[in-house]
């Protein structure tokens, strides 16, 4: 049986009464989608995460095609610790091989499908997932209704929706009934380079959602290798990629690394229940910890962080596409 450490900050996630570790598990990568990860890999990282402190995990369907989902299924029931000692995020309306549909029938069946890959008989939380890509209005009227039917039903306990443009949960949040929805998950809105998420936060707060934020090296903006061919970073953006470059290679120049110092920036705003990262390994799982342990202990290394913000400052907060439909 794995044993659970909290040595990892738990911070409350909106009016849910879930304390999530500062540090959240992203398990896309478990999907495969960065490169092969073995059963035995993806099972070993699991268990590491939770043995340091780490009780969040987040997943999809899309991730790897249900791959995601069975790998951390199998890790989870590897763990033999009591349901309650973790929390488990999975999403709905977004699948490899079907594209986006965020019925309410297809995201009812999508709930039990994905119970039977991860194991479980209830997830924490059910996001709708990158909710820009579809109808905003269909989600109001009939996605979000489905969700408050099956959380009723006890399938999940609490109601997300994500996506990439900040603008898409004020629309649906300011037209659902109060409580309707309990948390929001964003990504790369809370970095070194893109910090906007902070405007929306006393905006969250006053509706009681809680929130987790993703990506906070920006899908690989803010690492040494730079970000993959994939990357969906409009075309403004790219154009900041030689000034992340440049913060990179300063950063190596004075011994430090990048990708550690935007974790640890993203930990810093405790109105942000969890940062979630993508991770694949017992190495990268370590590193992360280590980075949120480091912080709480010394504090920020504010001497290479404002270096790096200078020189990111030219491209601070620059725009990303949006693909919004509103109906």
């Amino acid at each position: 049986m794995a044993t659970h450490h909290p040595n990892l900050e738990l911070r409350p996630l909106g009016n849910t009464g879930l304390k999530l570790s500062c540090v959240g598990f992203g398990a896309s990568p478990l999907g495969s989608v960065f490169g092969t990860v073995s059963e035995e890999e993806a099972v070993a990282s699991v268990r590491a995460a939770f043995r340091l402190g780490i009780n969040f995990f987040d997943t999809s369907p899309y991730y790897g095609g249900t791959v995601s989902e069975k790998m951390l299924g199998k890790g989870l029931k590897a763990l033999g610790a009591p349901r309650g000692e973790y929390i488990v995020s999975t999403k709905c309306g977004r699948y490899k091989d079907e594209g986006f549909d965020f019925s309410a029938e297809r995201v009812t069946r999508s709930i039990d499908e994905s119970l039977a890959r991860l194991q479980l008989d209830y997830v924490d939380i059910l996001h709708c997932h990158d909710i820009e890509f579809g109808s905003l209005d269909q989600i109001v009227s009939e996605t979000i209704p489905a969700l408050q039917k099956l959380k009723e039903a006890g399938k999940t306990r609490f109601i997300g929706i994500t996506g990439l443009p900040l603008e898409i949960f004020t629309y649906v949040l300011d037209r659902v009934p109060p409580g309707s929805i309990d948390v929001i998950l964003s990504y790369c809105h809370f970095g070194i380079n893109d910090s906007t998420l902070v405007d929306l936060l006393p905006y969250l707060k006053s509706k009681g959602v809680g929130v987790i934020s993703a990506s906070p090296l920006a899908m690989g903006l803010l690492t040494e290798n730079g970000p993959p061919e994939w990357h969906p970073a409009s075309p403004e953006l790219k154009a900041c990629l030689s000034a992340c470059q440049a913060a990179a290679t300063y950063c190596k120049d004075k011994g430090k690394n990048i990708s550690k110092l935007a974790m640890q920036y993203s930990l810093t705003n405790k109105d942000i229940s969890s940062v979630l990262v993508g991770m694949n390994s017992v190495r990268q799982v370590e590193q992360n910890v280590a980075a949120a342990t480091e912080l709480a202990t010394f504090g920020q290394d504010h001497e290479t962080l404002s270096e790096v913000e200078a020189i990111l400052s030219p491209v601070k907060n620059q725009t990303w596409p949006s693909g919004i439909q509103r109906s």
